[in-house]
């Protein structure tokens, strides 16, 4: 199976400035897209969008042709990583991924599958609230990957990650692509995604800039850093 991710037309205003100014784009299967702007872009509130924690005045947010609250057992379909910090301290990682587990209707022993994917085996049995931000990402990657979903949706997946970190995060982006997986992944640093993405969405000020494959913008631009500094150039926070 597999689920594109498909946005279309999205407006949103918080208060008087302008969060979503008519984003528009697709995440195809079988490749990391890249979803890159400032700070401040409309990146994050793309993706709360398409979850349906938040809700849009206007377009359409679709993963695999339905919207994502009308999913039974979403996590089948799409696992994401929005908030590292969305944890009960006094929780162990394992139970947290025990109790979603449960409440989609999944075998439990899919838990020590991916605790085990993330490195996470030993430290998912202590209290989250001792836990490092790298380490809080990886147990969100867990969650992301419970459902074993054709499409991932990751929001600064590298914040927190000392380097050996960022490798190993890398290398599972290109695994996950390389299975046929829709993988978009954000982040405000090109840098993170250089050598992984194959389609790149740049964004900024609520709207997308442009929207092509890695190839293109590296015939067009000659590098993909130089492909967002100029396109983000003067890009940014809402308004």
């Amino acid at each position: 199976m597999t689920a594109t991710i498909e946005v279309n037309g999205l407006h949103k205003r918080y208060g008087a400035a302008v969060a979503l100014d008519g984003m528009t784009f697709t995440a195809p299967a079988g490749t990391v897209t890249g979803f890159v702007g400032p700070n401040g872009a409309g990146k994050s509130t793309t993706m709360r969008v398409i979850l349906g924690l938040d809700r849009a005045e206007s377009g359409s947010a679709l993963v695999g042709g339905q919207k994502y609250p009308d999913l039974a057992r979403p996590l089948t379909h799409l696992g994401a990583l929005i908030d590292a910090n969305a944890l009960h301290p006094g929780r162990s990682g394992r139970n947290h991924l025990r109790w979603l587990a449960v409440s989609q209707g999944l075998d439990t022993a899919r838990v020590d599958e991916v605790l085990e994917m993330t490195g996470m085996a030993a430290a998912g049995r202590r209290r989250a609230g001792g836990y490092s931000l790298g380490m809080r990402q990886r147990l969100g990657i867990s969650q992301s990957l419970l459902g074993d979903p054709p499409a991932l949706m990751l929001d600064e997946p590298f914040n927190g990650l000392d380097p050996e970190g960022i490798v190993w995060m890398r290398t599972l982006l290109r695994d996950l692509a390389a299975e046929g997986r829709t993988v978009l992944v954000s982040s405000h640093l090109m840098a993170e995604l250089q050598d992984i993405a194959g389609h790149v969405v740049f964004v900024g000020q609520g709207r997308v800039l442009t929207a092509a494959s890695k190839d293109e913008l590296t015939t067009r631009y000659g590098s993909l850093e130089a492909a967002y500094l100029e396109l983000t150039r003067g890009e940014g926070a809402l308004r």
